[in-house]
């Protein structure tokens, strides 16, 4: 194959090439379960419970994020395939949380940087965080030829990149958020920092655990160039900078601090979209039977992967390791994630 480096992104600039927006605009958004954990943490202060719940439905907006009508692709309409859940699963539940590089996605949908589905088992006690590389080299439904996964989301928006990430792994995406990661500075201020595991060092972050206020969490989130694989060492980087989020939001120094809480709350959920169909009482729901999960409950691995190479058209590529991906793809529909382990994936280098 050739480098194809100029054609690394196609839509760069060209707002004609991308699809069209419709319905309502997309604000910045993130959802992580671990907000209404909170607001359900204390809930025994009744008045207290009714601001903040006053504070997050005044905060939510809504849009289409999830594939329940025919969405335009790359070539062609995609008709969305419905995923239904395995009996084997029981009431497991999946999220999707997307990244954007875009400052205004009411202007432009940008494309996705950070994709992780969000996996929270049926006994409610764990939750495992699956990054996907956002160069994952795959078919999307609507186009005639392979490309990076994060080009789903800039052929058709999340809808898209729900029925493309769906079609790989085989299992129902129950709730969708997009979210700036500027967003995540304000939410770890808010905390008063977080502790992050650093565990590759890069200039101005050695090894080891090391508190971060929001602009220093930005900077090691962003890093990529120094780290020994890249992106995909990227990714880890998020996940752990979120693990550490996810652990402060979750400690009795937060819980029991109401005006940081609240101060956090407000934070996650400013401008946050969900789906339409999202039912608020359904996600106090969720969180209530999450109270007693903590940091030693969040998991966090990549989706396999056999090394980086290039595409004449799409560029620098993530190959998958696709028997390994079957490996997930089965944990995840038999809600079996504690049993899941990779040995494929190259853990260090770049692999074949």
């Amino acid at each position: 194959m050739t480098s194809g480096a100029e054609h690394d992104d196609p839509y760069d600039g060209d707002a004609e090439l991308r699809p069209r927006r419709r319905r309502r605009s997309f604000g910045r958004v993130l959802i992580v379960g671990v907000v209404v954990l909170a607001l359900v943490a204390v809930g025994t202060v009744a008045g207290y419970f009714a601001f903040v719940n006053w504070q997050v439905s005044s905060n939510l907006a809504y849009s289409r994020l999830l594939p329940d009508e025919q969405i335009m692709g790359e070539d062609e309409a995609v008709d969305p395939v419905q995923v239904e859940r395995p009996e084997t699963a029981g009431d497991a539940r999946n999220f999707l949380i997307l990244g954007t590089d875009s400052r205004d996605l009411s202007e432009d949908r940008g494309r996705s940087d950070v994709m992780v589905l969000v996996h929270v088992s049926d006994e409610r006690d764990r939750v495992d965080l699956v990054h996907i590389p956002r160069d994952y080299f795959v078919d999307i439904p609507g186009s005639s030829r392979k490309n990076k996964i994060n080009a789903a989301y800039a052929f058709g928006g999340a809808p898209l990149a729900v029925e493309t990430l769906q079609s790989i792994l085989g299992v129902p995406i129950d709730e969708v958020a997009i979210v700036d990661f500027d967003s995540f500075e304000a939410m770890t201020d808010a905390i008063g920092g977080v502790e992050v595991n650093v565990a590759e060092a890069s200039p101005g972050f050695p090894e080891g655990v090391m508190q971060m206020d929001g602009e220093t969490g930005l900077e090691f989130v962003r890093e990529r160039y120094s780290l020994s694989q890249g992106d995909i060492s990227r990714g880890q980087r998020q996940q752990a900078f979120i693990k550490g989020i996810m652990e402060k939001a979750l400690s009795r120094e937060t819980l029991t601090n109401p005006a940081r809480l609240a101060s956090f709350v407000d934070a996650a959920t400013t401008n946050l979209t969900v789906d339409d169909d999202l039912d608020l009482g359904e996600m106090r729901s969720l969180a209530l039977s999450m109270r007693n999960v903590r940091g030693d409950d969040i998991h966090f691995v990549t989706a396999p992967w056999s090394g980086i190479g290039t595409d004449s058209w799409a560029g620098s590529i993530v190959n998958p390791a696709w028997e390994q991906v079957e490996a997930l793809s089965e944990h995840l529909r038999t809600d079996t994630m504690e049993d899941y382990s990779d040995p494929v994936s190259p853990t260090s280098g770049f692999g074949g």
